[in-house]
């Protein structure tokens, strides 16, 4: 909504509060642990409608009273509703050259200018309450659900309407297209379509949370269906059985390919998008968000000729993006690349990038076994599943070859008795095995609302019963950029974001990883031949210098990267 000090100078310019009273109701706020408009408007010592109204007077703009009022279609649908949803933006009148718009942020001037462009009409921004835009959000779902029923009533239109005629209705590609551009305009990197018993809800992933942005109703789901299918060319007519394909947008400004897996649930088909920006840019090392010493420990290991490099972590923890960082490094006009992938997300040039097909029994395993005749100086696995390709694997890094490729493990050390669970030879796993990369994702702090706040004892006290802080804090010393740790955890200055226009409220804008990076050096070689457990391999290398992932995450959290609320999340086992 409001930035504090916007809100403040709102309500003293428009003679509502004196800065006294508004300072002592903002204090209050914070101590209540809520927005200092939400308390205003509960505690009601200013009613929503006059408190909008104040602020349309201050930023001399008009005031809107949606309520009660219809909108007609053309125009509610000309900001489509996911659109409306993240921004708090509705259409409410509109002719050919102008488009009223209601909002109930007038600085939101990004999404502005994007609605501006799309609809190559004026607009003419009025503000409301949130109130009145939490109503007229509900009539996209009434204008759909009559449309739709609309359809379903036409007995005869339906009866002679197979599955592709239906998943080619206006409606069903308007949805589908909305769908698909604005979760690229949002930053999504999977959309869930989910039938529910009397609707369909669609959620977006967006910085690896999920968020609801659209609940259609129930008449809509066999047409959304059908017209992906149709887009990924799958079955239209199957619906017992999985399926998965995938298909491409591209225009000027994005090309993007949509990895689609559809299954059977008990309401209906279930569909998952993966987006797969194709036009992303490689990053670099330093950029992936590595501290400097394990950086170092990772770049002198891809620089050797042959071994294994290990990446690990949960589905969505980035490790394909690391894999790639590694593989652009490595990628030279003298080696010869070779990778087999489940599937290939991202097109590199000059490496030979190769699909598993388990319909023909084209594994990793049989794969790698073929990539082994064709000369190559390095290979990419992308995921160590069973003993088979593992022991492929690992004679591939003893015959020359350096070899690197994922497994899902929760740490670094877990990586060795993991293999050797798989009947990997324990003095194979110590010879082959160079480094392993253990990592998570976690959200950044939005940089435009970041503020810092001292941890309360109480705070303190919770975070030294989960974490070894003794650790942690001894750790956080050795950093140069971290001058006060040996004052202790209640002395640091940490970082949270309040919220606001540029990350829609949740504190947060994208993501970096941390990580954990185990090198195998002669003493973890002895423990892992005398069949160690992960425990002790962990100890040793955190005596060898190791930085686990934890406190790598608290050193970002202090130098105001993400938050220890995000470090919690991600490493709770």
């Amino acid at each position: 909504m409001f930035s504090n000090a916007k809100l403040k100078d709102i309500l003293i310019k428009t003679e509502v509060l004196t800065a006294a009273d508004y300072d002592k109701y903002q204090h209050e706020a914070e101590a209540a642990n809520m927005d200092t408009a939400d308390y205003l408007t509960e505690k009601k010592i200013i009613s929503p409608v006059a408190l909008f109204e104040n602020a349309a007077n201050y930023y001399k703009i008009p005031f809107i009273d949606l309520k009660n009022q219809t909108i007609r279609k053309d125009v509610l649908f000309s900001i489509p509703e996911p659109i409306a949803v993240t921004h708090k933006i509705i259409a409410f009148d509109s002719n050919d050259k102008e488009l009223k718009l209601a909002v109930i942020n007038p600085d939101a001037l990004d999404i502005l200018e994007f609605l501006k462009k799309k609809t190559g009409l004026t607009l003419k921004i009025h503000l409301t309450t949130p109130e009145n835009i939490k109503d007229a959000l509900k009539q996209y779902h009434k204008s759909l659900k009559a449309e739709f029923d609309y359809l379903s009533a036409d007995k005869t239109a339906k009866e002679g309407k197979n599955l592709k005629q239906l998943a080619e209705d206006l409606p069903v590609v308007r949805i589908v297209d909305t769908l698909l551009e604005y979760s690229i305009i949002e930053g999504a990197s999977d959309i869930h379509i989910e039938p529910e018993e009397k609707n369909v809800l669609v959620r977006y992933r967006i910085d690896g949370i999920m968020h609801r942005v659209m609940v259609l109703p129930k008449t809509v789901q066999s047409g959304i269906v059908a017209r992906i299918k149709i887009l990924a060319n799958l079955k239209v007519d199957e619906h017992r059985l999985p399926q998965d394909g995938r298909f491409k947008i591209a225009n000027e400004e994005y090309k993007v390919s949509f990895r689609v897996s559809i299954i059977p649930t008990f309401d209906g088909e279930k569909i998952v998008l993966r987006l797969l920006k194709e036009s992303a840019q490689v990053l670099s090392l330093e950029q992936l968000g590595l501290q400097s010493g394990p950086l170092g420990v990772l770049k002198s290991n891809i620089d050797k000729p042959h071994g294994i490099i290990f990446v690990t972590g949960p589905t969505g923890s980035g490790k394909t993006t690391t894999l790639y960082t590694v593989l652009n490094i490595l990628n030279k006009p003298e080696v010869n690349i070779s990778t087999i992938e489940d599937p290939i997300e991202y097109r590199m040039p000059h490496i030979n990038q190769s699909q598993t097909n388990s319909k023909i029994g084209y594994t990793f395993a049989s794969g790698l076994r073929a990539f082994l005749r064709q000369d190559p100086d390095i290979i990419m696995v992308g995921e160590i599943r069973d003993q088979e390709t593992a022991e492929i694997a690992i004679h591939a890094a003893m015959t020359g070859h350096l070899v690197l490729t994922t497994i899902h493990t929760n740490d670094a050390a877990t990586t060795m008795p993991r293999l050797s669970e798989m009947g990997v030879p324990a003095f194979l796993i110590s010879t082959t095995v160079n480094i392993i990369i253990a990592q998570r994702l976690v959200r950044k702090i939005c940089p435009n609302c970041i503020q810092s706040f001292n941890l309360s004892a109480d705070n303190v006290r919770e975070l030294e019963k989960q974490m070894n802080m003794e650790n942690i804090l001894k750790t956080m010393e050795k950093e140069k950029s971290i001058l006060d740790a040996k004052k202790g955890l209640g002395s640091l200055l940490f970082y949270r974001g309040k919220g606001c226009k540029r990350c829609n409220n949740t504190g947060y804008k994208g993501r970096i990883g941390i990580y954990e990076v185990m090198e195998n050096n002669a003493d973890i070689a002895s423990l892992i031949l005398k069949g160690a457990s992960a425990r002790e391999i962990n100890t040793q290398a955190i005596k060898g210098g190791m930085i686990t992932m934890v406190e790598d995450g608290f050193i970002k959290a202090k130098n105001g990267i993400t938050t220890i609320e995000e470090i919690m999340r991600v490493t709770k086992e």
